[in-house]
């Protein structure tokens, strides 16, 4: 046994608890640095969610597209008591999209016709408007801000035209580009004044860069969808990623030679992009390569179409990609921005970013690599039947988290609203074909795409708490029928150009699927061959626009649409018909083989959705663990809760915020006009209140003078339901 004295008098134990004692003071000090560091960091985030000015600065909230504010005034308790704050009717009629911006106290949007506007965040009072004299058809989901602290710019998008604003007045700054606007049509190649583009999502800044892409149409011919970046001041050119790669860049294989002078167009951003804007990069996803639903002219995977691209946001170099659809033949485009989130994983915080998917799919990845941080596997399909066409053997799907709409229409989902409704589906169904996801469409035979071409998930996109890691969306669950046909031989130029450019959204006989695609049977008893005309050139909500006709085709397609079938079809219209417009129609480079039936959903006798429900959800997803937080349905009719049958869901469009409120809002429902508040970690129902017009766009929060408010875009105008155009904006009392 050692004495004491001696062990005490030991160097070795000395040294020993000397090191033991500043160990000590280390972990004391260590815990008094963090017990401040977190004190700060909370009175930093008090102080931000209470300050008297929090803005809503970009499309999506922030630069992460994650639809978050940390603003917690309205929350769980109070958000009972909420009550309209103000309202502004923008006197016009149509489909509003946007989402505003809202920096300092002033809210930055657009009316239905693509007029800018600024107004008083507090009152709803009109600052200024901004109208360039074009009356705008696309959809318009938001402007961009850009300041370096001194210097300030607003950036629309009007048409084909991107416009640089100043902020505090509305009028055109006229250093940028030319007079204060950019002609996207320019540098796609060609005649520009022939190439058909619109900025209907607004550009992504990262630092002195406004990187944008843009709708193209979805039949031949179509521009490239280039992703470029210009200078923020200057209106130049900075850079340009080739979605359709050219000789000698990756991806020019996967393509026929030089597809990408040949015709092949779009695989295009149409719908936003999110930024790191610490690491420096983009996230862009892509659409599909035209035509939408034969490929038999562009066989191969078709890089970079249907692709979430990472680039390096100041040279637009290629980081890493993922291609979401190999040779798409289902126009399944990537639909939304993608969502930067953090999630926790092994023990570790993993930067990720997300994106949705119109076939109920949710893929995340690693921001930095594009590793998936769920396991995505390669799925074996069958080939297509249909001469010409070379489909992928593979299509990839991930094993987490489970998908938001069903993949697959069976006959014991059969609609069983009423026996008669049933009765009438399942004769339907007998006849059509539909084995779930990527069966390639047959010729003359309809096949039920579950869940259908709107989705799943569209352009609201999702929004992300990043203090819990969950994922919030709205998901349509409805299906649709596709298909091909061999149409006869064209009769007229008018016929063809129809054929080519107009029969995938109305139909080989013109007859469309009303309400989303009207039929043009009787279109000369509407319009005028001028409105005709206007509408062709300009686009009109889900039509893109069409500058590739010149004037002998304009006459030829308006004399077939108004006269189609009858001895009338090539006689001289309002103008006399060019010699070239005469005659039968030579073959051009244009002609599809096969063109597709035209949108239809799949729909019961009485026009409602042709499954059981739910017909639409709102999800809650925990991307740490891939599961479900929660799920409900999402969406009513209200002529059916009139008859005892609620909670059936519906589709949307427009997305959800959430906030440090712990609350999930949203409009986007289509037939109830409702405005709703939930509980982000249960899914109830905490409030609603019904808009003058269906809510189709994503809302924003933001604070002004300690006062927080919600603002949503109220229009309608979607599968003929009333239509207006107000922004309403609601806090408590």
């Amino acid at each position: 046994m050692v004495d004491p004295p001696l062990l005490y008098s030991c160097p070795m134990w000395i040294f020993a608890v000397r090191r033991i004692m500043q160990a000590a003071r280390f972990v004391s000090l260590a815990i008094t640095f963090f017990s401040l560091f977190y004190v700060a960091v909370r009175s930093y985030a008090d102080d931000h969610a209470n300050s008297k000015t929090v803005d809503w600065p970009v499309y999506g909230g922030q630069a992460a597209n994650d639809h978050y504010s940390s603003l917690a005034q309205i929350n769980r308790e109070n958000v009972h008591q909420l009550n309209v704050a103000w309202t502004y009717d923008t006197g016009e009629k149509g489909e509003i999209e946007t989402s505003p911006v809202i920096v300092g106290n002033i809210l930055y949007a657009y009316t239905p016709t693509q007029k800018v506007i600024a107004l008083d965040g507090a009152t709803g009072k009109l600052l200024w408007k901004f109208d360039v004299g074009i009356k705008g058809t696309q959809p318009a989901r938001g402007v961009a801000y850009w300041t370096d602290g001194k210097d300030r710019r607003l950036f629309a998008g009007m048409m084909n035209y991107l416009y640089a604003l100043d902020p505090a007045s509305g009028k055109p700054i006229p250093a940028f580009g030319e007079n204060g606007r950019v002609d996207l049509r320019k540098g796609l190649g060609g005649d520009y004044q022939r190439q058909s583009i619109a900025l209907t999502t607004p550009g992504a800044i990262y630092k002195d860069l406004i990187i944008v892409g843009g709708r193209n149409p979805e039949t031949h011919p179509a521009p490239p969808g280039y992703i470029r970046a210009f200078d923020v001041r200057t209106g130049a050119l900075r850079w340009e990623f080739h979605t359709i790669p050219r000789p000698g860049e990756f991806g020019y294989d996967t393509w026929p030679k030089d597809a990408w002078k040949n015709g092949a167009g779009s695989a295009n951003n149409w719908t936003g992009m999110s930024v790191d804007t610490q690491r420096g990069i983009v996230y862009v996803p892509t659409g599909s390569a035209v035509f939408d639903f034969y490929g038999g002219d562009r066989v191969g995977n078709d890089l970079f179409a249907n692709t979430l691209l990472a680039l390096d946001a100041a040279t637009g170099r290629r980081i890493w990609y993922f291609q979401g659809v190999h040779h798409d033949i289902w126009d399944r485009d990537f639909p939304s921005p993608p969502t930067l989130i953090t999630v926790k994983r092994d023990g570790r915080q993993i930067d990720a970013v997300a994106q949705t998917t119109k076939q109920g799919y949710l893929y995340l990845f690693d921001r930095t690599n594009g590793q998936p941080l769920f396991p995505i596997e390669e799925v074996k399909y069958p080939p297509s039947s249909v001469p010409g066409e070379v489909t992928s053997p593979t299509q990839p799907r991930p094993t987490m988290p489970e998908p938001y709409s069903r993949q697959v229409f069976t006959e014991d989902m059969v609609t069983n609203r009423t026996p008669e409704a049933h009765a009438a589906v399942l004769k339907a169904f007998e006849k059509y074909s539909g084995q779930g996801q990527f069966i390639p469409f047959s010729v003359d035979k309809l096949t039920v795409l579950q869940p259908g071409f709107d989705g799943g998930a569209e352009w609201g996109g999702s929004a992300a708490d990043p203090n819990t890691g969950v994922l919030y969306l709205n998901a349509n669950d409805i299906p649709w029928l596709g298909g091909l046909v061999v149409p006869p031989p064209p009769g007229s130029l008018g016929e063809q150009l129809y054929q080519n450019n107009c029969s995938v959204c109305h139909g080989i006989n013109r007859g469309g699927s009303p309400p989303s695609f009207p039929s043009l049977v009787s279109i000369g008893d509407q319009l005028s061959d001028q409105q005709i005309e206007d509408t062709i050139h300009q686009g009109k909500g889900r039509m893109p626009s069409f500058n590739n006709f010149d004037d002998a085709q304009m006459i030829a397609l308006i004399n077939y649409l108004k006269n189609a079938g009858s001895p009338d079809e090539t006689a001289p219209a309002a103008r006399e018909l060019a010699p070239a417009a005469q005659g039968k129609p030579k073959p051009n480079a244009n002609d599809v083989l096969y063109k597709f039936t035209g949108y239809r959903k799949f729909q019961d006798p009485d026009g409602y959705p042709a499954i059981v429900p739910p017909w639409g959800t709102l999800n809650a997803i925990d991307l740490n663990t891939g599961k479900y937080l929660w799920k409900i349905p999402f969406g009513e009719y209200p002529e059916l809760v009139a008859k005892g049958m609620r909670d059936t869901g519906s589709e949307s469009y427009g997305g959800p915020i959430v906030t440090g409120g712990g609350l999930v809002f949203i409009g986007a429902s289509l037939f109830d006009r409702k405005f709703h508040a939930y509980d982000s970690s249960t899914g109830k129902l905490l409030w609603e209140d019904q808009l003058p017009f269906a809510g189709l766009a994503t809302p924003a929060t933001y604070m002004v003078n300690g006062k927080q408010y919600v603002v949503i875009a109220a229009s309608g105008g979607k599968d003929k339901a009333p239509v207006g155009g107000v922004y309403v904006a609601y806090a408590l009392e």
